[in-house]
């Protein structure tokens, strides 16, 4: 009778059509449906009873209405969401599964089975282990990153290591969209580098409460703590369709309700991002300098190395060309 789009948040067929009938016929006596929809006079029941259940129908009986689908819907994506995540949590220790269905198994007790090295969901328990994956993750990422990080604040070594993989997706075109904490702010080391990842063209927003640590790459990776109060325990990577989706739509509602980081990064008082020592000579030079033949060797440096750090510079300033580069940098009293 429909197209039907609701199973996603939890309903069978036959309930989305009772709540889609309900919907276009507001306030009619609820045993008109079973001449709706037959044969099956059991089946309907139950899906009205459910609806009822789940607060998506309403009344006495003699005249029912369907909820709003402004509310019932938000409502039914968080209870979905909020599912996937308590499977989440159990997935991610599998091992009394396994020890009990090895004790079913015949032969030797000290035989074992566990999943492959290509499963849709695994662990990283070592921290080495997260740091390799998450930096292979983000070197072969082809459109997007998804990254929601409750830190208060980022170590230097946090952000010199970080710069270098967010940096390299800006300027392959990977779209970036960062989530961070108010707190995260009030640290000038962490402002600095976020405004420098703005400017470079990433996309932030800041929530006053956020305790989600979220990773997704390419909208088909997706890496959370395995304990969110101790990410030093690792991390859970999956690649199962229904998880990472689940995940996105977190993400994506975190994200609508955060702050655009538009204000602080403007607020730059001439200091938008610390640059480094190179990029500061590579920007002193490319001001004053006419060729770039000229200015790498002012600058001690190849040619193509040379131009690599003006076009990051130019991403940083948010400058279409070297012109405008230069005028913003003695703007901003970086040159």
């Amino acid at each position: 009778m429909n197209t039907h789009s609701m199973s996603v948040l939890g309903l069978t067929s036959t309930e989305e059509d009772v709540y889609r009938h309900f919907l276009r016929n507001p306030g009619t006596p609820e045993r008109e449906v079973h001449g709706v929809f037959p044969p099956d006079r059991g089946s309907v029941a139950r899906a009205v009873a459910r609806l009822r259940d789940l607060w998506l129908l309403h009344g006495d009986g003699e005249s029912t209405w369907a909820t709003d689908p402004g509310v019932a819907v938000p409502r039914l994506a968080e209870e979905q969401l909020d599912t996937a995540h308590r499977t989440m949590r159990q997935l991610v220790n599998t091992r009394p599964i396994l020890r009990s269905l090895q004790r079913d198994r015949p032969g030797p007790e000290s035989a074992s089975f566990l999943p492959g090295g290509d499963a849709a969901l695994f662990r990283l328990e070592d921290l080495r282990q997260v740091r390799a994956h998450i930096d292979q993750l983000a070197f072969n990422a082809r459109s997007e990153v998804l990254a929601a990080e409750p830190y208060d604040a980022l170590s230097p070594e946090n952000i010199a290591h970080a710069r270098h993989l967010d940096l390299r997706c800006l300027r392959r075109g990977v779209r970036v969209r960062s989530l961070v904490r108010a707190k995260a702010l009030q640290d000038l080391r962490t402002l600095d580098y976020l405004r420098e990842l703005h400017f470079a063209g990433a996309s932030i927003r800041v929530a006053d409460e956020l305790s989600e640590l979220i990773l997704v790459y390419d909208r088909r990776t997706a890496l959370v703590p395995i304990d969110a109060r101790d990410t030093g325990r690792g991390a859970l990577c999956t690649e199962e369709d229904g998880l990472v989706n689940s995940l996105v739509g977190l993400f994506e509602r975190l994200w609508a309700a955060a702050a655009d980081f538009a204000a602080p990064a403007a607020a730059d008082s001439g200091r938008a991002a610390r640059l480094t020592d190179t990029q500061h000579l590579v920007l002193t030079v490319m001001c004053a300098a006419s060729k770039d033949e000229t200015g790498a060797r002012e600058a001690g440096m190849s040619l193509r190395t040379y131009r690599r750090h003006i076009s990051d510079l130019l991403r940083l300033l948010g400058a279409r060309n070297r012109a405008q580069a230069a005028l913003l940098a003695r703007e901003r009293g970086w040159v």
